[in-house]
């Protein structure tokens, strides 16, 4: 069912289904989110806040959380490396 934002407009729900290997942790509840753009950062600070927990185990750097809409196709794939060499860069690059 979707849900709607104050003024009335529907607002999609994304899920963030974590791919380890061959193994799917499926995110059953979604998150209510405006647009893929922003379910794009929410992934990218799951997996920085995960890196910063678990450390950055080899099996994590293959992982990828694959985000879904309601109807379950695939939106967007974002691969756990790529969040963790963008956090080297963009720290790199900051003074």
């Amino acid at each position: 069912m979707p849900a709607f934002d104050a003024t009335g407009w529907a607002v999609p729900r994304f899920f963030f289904n974590t791919r380890i290997g061959d193994e799917l942790v499926a995110d059953p509840e979604g998150e209510v989110l405006r647009n893929a753009d922003r379910a794009w950062e929410v992934a990218r600070s799951m997996i920085e806040e995960l890196l910063r927990t678990e450390g950055t185990h080899a099996v994590l750097l293959t992982a990828i959380i694959e985000i879904t809409d309601e109807q379950g196709e695939i939106v967007l794939v974002f691969p756990f490396a790529e969040a963790m060499f963008g956090s080297l860069n963009r720290s790199a690059t900051r003074h």
